[in-house]
C-alpha cells in the first residue's frame, strides 16, 4: 500500500500541474485572450464609432444653445457655446406652431406602437403556438413582404388610405405602419423560445389559448415587446415620405413634416433648426431611456428556461 500511495501521489501532483505547453500558451496569451495591440484596436474602433454617432448631435445641440452673435460657421468650431440660451427653442415655438406638430407625432406614435403592441403580439403568438391550416404559408407571405422596399407599395397604400376616407387625416398616416412584418416575426421567435414543455403542461391543465398568452407567453416576452415599441415608435415619430404624401392641412402636419417650414424660412440661421431638431430628438431619447433595460434583455433573449 505505501509503494501505491507513493506511485500514485506524484501521478497525481504531475497531473494537476499544467503542461509545459499549456504554461507558454498562458504566457503568451493562449486562445481566446486579448493582447495589448488587439486592445488597443478594440477601444479605437469603439472612439471611432462614438464620434461619428455622438458628435453630430452634440453638434447640433451646442448650436441650438448658441446666441445670435456667436459664428456657428467659425474655421475652428466650439462645442461650448460662449453665451448659451433658450432663446432658440422659443423662437422655433414662435415661428412654427411646433407643440402642435409634436402632439400630432405623439398621437400618430401612439397609434401605431399600440397596433404593433397587440397585433404583433397576437398574429406572432398564433404562428409561433397554434396550429392551423394555412400557417406555413401566411409565414411565407410576411417574410416575402419584407424584400419589397417601402416605395414601391406607397402608391398602392396612398389608394388604398384615399379609397377609405383617411387622406389628410391622422389615422391615415398611422394605419399602414400600425402592424409591421418585421415586429410579427420579432414576437414569434420570442415565442418560439418559451419551452414547449410548458405549453403542454398548460394544455393539459386545461388552459385556453387566451389563458396561455397571458399567463405564459406575455410574461416571458416582454423583452421583446419593449423591442417592437421602440422601433414601433421611431419609426412612426421619425416617418416623413408617408405624412408629406398624406397630409396637405398644415394642421395636420407631424413634426417632421412641420420642420421643414423652419428649414426653408430660416435657412440663414441654423440655430433655429438645430433647435427643432434637438425638440424632434428628445422624446426618442426619453422613451429609449425609459425602457433600455428591457429592450437591451430583448435583444439578448435567446432562450427561455422554465
Amino acid at each position: 500500500m505505501k509503494t501505491r500511495e507513493a506511485d500514485v501521489r506524484p501521478a497525481a501532483v504531475i497531473a494537476a500541474r499544467p503542461g509545459r505547453h499549456e504554461g507558454r500558451r498562458r504566457r503568451r496569451g493562449g486562445f481566446g485572450s486579448t493582447g495589448p495591440g488587439e486592445l488597443a484596436l478594440r477601444y479605437a474602433l469603439l472612439l471611432f464609432v462614438l464620434a461619428i454617432t455622438v458628435l453630430p448631435f452634440l453638434w447640433q445641440l451646442s448650436t441650438s444653445l448658441k446666441g445670435p452673435y456667436e459664428d456657428v460657421f467659425a474655421q475652428t468650431p466650439s462645442f461650448i457655446p460662449l453665451q448659451p440660451t433658450l432663446e432658440n427653442y422659443a423662437r422655433v415655438a414662435d415661428t412654427i406652431p411646433v407643440w402642435t406638430y409634436a402632439l400630432n407625432s405623439v398621437i400618430v406614435a401612439v397609434i401605431v406602437v399600440g397596433g404593433n403592441a397587440v397585433g404583433a403580439t397576437l398574429a406572432g403568438f398564433a404562428l409561433a403556438r397554434l396550429e392551423f391550416r394555412g400557417a406555413k404559408l401566411l409565414l411565407v407571405l410576411f417574410l416575402s413582404t419584407l424584400v419589397l422596399p417601402g416605395e414601391v407599395t406607397i402608391v398602392s397604400q396612398y389608394v388604398t388610405v384615399r379609397g377609405m376616407g383617411l387622406a389628410d387625416t391622422l389615422l391615415g398616416v398611422a394605419l399602414p405602419g400600425a402592424i409591421g412584418m418585421l415586429n410579427v416575426l420579432l414576437m414569434r421567435t420570442a415565442f418560439q423560445a418559451i419551452p414547449k414543455e410548458m405549453d403542454e403542461a398548460a394544455v393539459i391543465d386545461g388552459a385556453t389559448p387566451w389563458q396561455r398568452l397571458i399567463r405564459l407567453g406575455l410574461p416571458n416576452v416582454r423583452g421583446m415587446l419593449s423591442v417592437i415599441t421602440i422601433f414601433a415608435f421611431i419609426g412612426a415619430w421619425d416617418d416623413f415620405l408617408w405624412p408629406l404624401i398624406v397630409l396637405n392641412d398644415p394642421k395636420n402636419f407631424t413634426l417632421t413634416v412641420g420642420l421643414q417650414y423652419l428649414n426653408g424660412t430660416f435657412s440663414a440661421n441654423p440655430r433655429l433648426i438645430a433647435a427643432g431638431t434637438m425638440i424632434s430628438f428628445l422624446p426618442i431619447v426619453l422613451l429609449f431611456a425609459s425602457l433600455q433595460r428591457f429592450f437591451f434583455r430583448g435583444v439578448a433573449q435567446g432562450a427561455i428556461k422554465g
